[in-house]
């Protein structure tokens, strides 16, 4: 089980960035999958999670309105749409397979099976 996540980049506060999540010798649509950040000096975060079973979606507090998780299941990926960045939200995103659908509910706990390298993302004027 691989996954890659991309799209990642320098964007100015107020900024949008999509981020996309493809896993190679797997079908991401047979997992939950989930999202989560780390930077220097910080805990990883979970910061969202969507289901296997009927594509509900989680968020952490910090991007809840801000970020929104799709899964497009043709093309075995899944997508982080990041709305209004702050600075805060500068650090490498990681797309990962969540343990089961009802762990989506508690990004707080990490809950996160397999991942892959991330991608740096960079909120700054």
């Amino acid at each position: 089980v691989q996954l890659q996540a991309s799209g990642g980049g320098l964007v100015q506060p107020g900024g949008s960035l999509r981020l996309t999540c493809t896993g190679s010798g797997f079908s991401l649509a047979d997992y939950p999958i989930g999202w989560f950040r780390q930077s220097p000096g910080k805990e990883r975060e979970g910061i969202s999670c969507i289901t296997e079973t009927d594509g509900t979606t989680y968020y952490a507090d910090s991007v809840k309105g801000r970020f929104a998780i799709s899964r497009d299941k043709a093309n075995n990926t899944v997508y982080l749409q990041m709305n209004s960045l702050k600075p805060e939200d500068t650090a490498t995103y990681h797309c990962a397979t969540v343990v089961n659908d009802h762990l989506c509910s508690y990004l707080n706990v990490l809950p996160f099976g397999s991942w892959g390298q991330g991608t740096l993302v960079t909120v700054s004027s």
